[in-house]
């Protein structure tokens, strides 16, 4: 059963008889939709709030971050300037050994030269005692042959 041109029309002033007879329906709607709105209004602006917010807190973030790599380059700088002064100090202490064991190897020269000097002296005497020894040898030479001769001459006087 199709409904003709003139049934649509009658469905039609029905409905809007039946609306306008109760306003608070279309009213309703109407509320609903500004309704709805001011809550999508409010959304839209609680989202923003809340960018704003994100976006405060990621430069708060980054404003921390800076701080934490301006200190770390802080202590860094301090580390190195403790690493240098101890490099310092340490060379410092490395040059004082050095003049110490340049002094030692100065008094070892000073002991080998007095080593030389004692064994000098330890030849000058050997030359003296050889000589000594031979000045003996020839005295007790002597002394024999003046012995002996002396013997012989009283052998043959008696």
């Amino acid at each position: 059963m199709a409904l003709g041109q003139e049934d649509l029309i009658q469905i039609q002033q029905l409905i809007e008889k039946t609306l306008a007879s109760r306003p608070e329906a279309v009213n309703a709607n109407v509320r609903y939709e500004l309704d709805i709105r001011e809550r999508i209004v409010r959304v839209e602006e609680e989202l923003k709030h809340q960018r704003q917010l994100m976006l405060q807190g990621f430069e708060n973030s980054n404003k921390r971050f800076e701080e934490v790599n301006r200190h770390f380059d802080e202590a860094r700088s301090d580390v190195n300037k403790r690493f240098e002064e101890m490099r310092a100090d340490m060379n410092k202490r490395f040059e004082q050994v050095d003049k110490r064991f340049e002094q030692l190897d100065k008094r070892f020269e000073q002991v080998d030269k007095r080593f030389e000097q004692v064994d000098k002296r330890f030849e000058q005497i050997e030359k003296h005692l050889t000589i000594i020894t031979q000045r003996m040898d020839r005295f007790m030479f002597w002394s024999l042959g003046l012995t002996v001769s002396a013997v012989i001459a009283i052998v043959k006087l008696t």
